[in-house]
């Protein structure tokens, strides 16, 4: 008996083949990675139903809208299934509500997600669903369900779960575990810039170079449900302006001189992945036009062309300045400012995190013995204070090329003040990649508050308490004030109040 024809329009692998997998018996299974395949294919041949994964849309979902419109005219008889996250863009929720669209909203498990399109499918046969996924359903709990409501059997064989081929589920708080600081301020940036991460929207990263912009792009990437898609990285910077269009969104043949093929660019190279544009305040006034659209509508052309594409991977945009004076200089455009503006993270620069410089070092320090098979036993005390001591104008790019050169002198076994560039030893600071930042000598006689103009009252006793191993009361006569005086000013600055 011929089967009938089900359409899967997704770009989600394992949803592929978990629907391969469970409906390989009952349905013909045609896999597309457009609603226009899709569309194509209801008019070449008969269709008996069709499913729509449009979870994690960048754009509102009025092109998706105009499509499905399309398809239900060509096959008005198929049974046709919206699959889209709980936040639901409103157009494509008064698709389902007018018309016999079945809608999926959220699911908890991938085993209800199957039984509610089982039961979509099959609604006079009992629903049934492997072992592995419906241990795995019971595990995980049938709250948060879809607005379809599930069909969960009420007595399971109690065996060891199979292998799937399923990943594992993104750990929601790998950002604060992975990027390790001391700083509270950075660890109420990082707080919620987790939660921005596993939401599909646009980041803006500032900091300066070599503070961890492109680690913590990395991170976002994990976290969310992109994660097994490709991470991109364009570095705005590093392209030529008459190349920076054809990087991101493609040429076909014959648009310029050198052009003598077709190419895509990263918009469509990275899918449902995640894009990191790096050094966004390069780009001209007209490239900042199209990636405000991109990023409002999801629709661009490649060069050339006049076909519209529709991006589908999420954007993470960074820069090494603030963009605000950009903007008060006319560089800028104040309505793509505002759009990125809205959730923009600062990465502070190492020098106004110098708690972290003793705890990336050791890190640093272990990588690199490990990498250049390097034994090493000890690490001087004026080692570790001549590191705390430097501004660092090239961050934590600049203190880890510093170790890996201190590991590489390294003899006998230990890591002495020695083994450190010259310039870290003499205080000799070089310039930052921000020009209203000016750093003096790493180094000063005094260590009293009132005599430090350079250097923020926070770092100063960042440096006091180091230098004395934390011991409140010699860091107050150090600096020349009571110990009350000294803890409001760590409670103030959001220090560790409680060595």
């Amino acid at each position: 008996m011929e089967l009938p024809t089900l359409i899967l329009v997704t770009h989600d692998t394992v949803l592929q083949q978990q629907i391969l997998a469970h409906f390989k018996k009952t349905f013909h299974l045609i896999l597309c990675n457009t609603l226009e395949d899709c569309h194509r294919h209801c008019r070449e041949q008969t269709i008996d139903s069709v499913l729509v994964d449009l979870r994690f849309l960048i754009s509102g979902g009025h092109q998706e809208d105009q499509l499905l419109e399309l398809i239900q005219n060509t096959v008005p008889d198929a049974e046709l299934i919206m699959l889209t996250e709980e936040e639901c863009p409103e157009i494509l929720e008064r698709r389902a509500a007018c018309s016999k669209i079945l809608h999926i909203k959220g699911f908890a498990s991938e085993a209800e997600l199957l039984l509610e399109i089982d039961s979509c499918l099959n609604p006079d046969e009992e629903v049934v669903v492997s072992k592995s996924l419906a241990m795995n359903s019971t595990q995980s709990g049938t709250s948060g369900g879809s607005s379809m409501g599930s069909k969960l059997p009420t007595h399971l064989p109690v065996e060891p779960k199979t292998e799937r081929n399923v990943p594992e589920p993104a750990n929601s708080h790998a950002i604060t575990r992975r990027f390790e600081t001391n700083s509270h301020e950075m660890k109420l940036m990082l707080n919620e810039l987790e939660i921005a991460a596993q939401h599909d929207v646009t980041v803006l990263l500032i900091g300066e170079t070599g503070a961890g912009k492109t680690y913590l792009s990395r991170l976002i990437h994990d976290v969310s449900p992109r994660r097994n898609e490709p991470f991109l990285n364009v570095a705005c910077g590093a392209l030529p302006n008459d190349l920076i269009e054809s990087e991101l969104f493609g040429h076909v043949r014959g648009a310029f001189t050198s052009a003598h093929a077709d190419k895509d660019g990263k918009f469509l190279a990275a899918g449902r992945g995640t894009i990191l544009l790096d050094e966004i305040d390069v780009l001209g006034p007209e490239q900042q036009v199209k990636l405000l659209r991109v990023i409002e509508t999801g629709e661009f052309e490649p060069i050339g062309s006049n076909k519209t594409h529709v991006n589908q991977a999420r954007l993470v945009v960074a820069s090494n300045m603030d963009l605000q004076p950009l903007v008060e200089q006319g560089k800028f455009r104040p309505d793509l400012y505002y759009r990125l503006n809205m959730l923009k993270f600062d990465v502070l620069p190492l020098r106004r995190r110098k708690a972290d410089i003793i705890t990336l070092a050791n890190d640093f320090v272990r990588q690199m013995s490990t990498k250049h098979k390097i034994v090493i036993d000890r690490i001087d005390e004026e080692f570790m204070e001549a590191l705390h001591s430097y501004p660092w104008p090239g961050n934590v790019r600049e203190l880890e090329n510093v170790i890996r050169r201190a590991v590489i002198y390294c003899r006998e076994g230990v890591l002495r003040k020695e083994n450190l560039p010259s310039h870290i030893l003499m205080g000799q600071v070089g310039p930052t990649n921000d020009p209203s930042v000016v750093l003096g000598h790493a180094k000063n006689d005094s260590e009293r508050l009132g005599d430090q103009v350079a250097v923020t009252e926070k770092e100063l006793i960042e440096q006091a308490l180091f230098k004395n191993n934390y011991s409140r009361t010699n860091t107050a006569k150090t600096l020349g004030i009571s110990r009350v005086t000294l803890y409001n000013k760590m409670k103030k600055y959001g220090m560790n109040t409680k060595k």
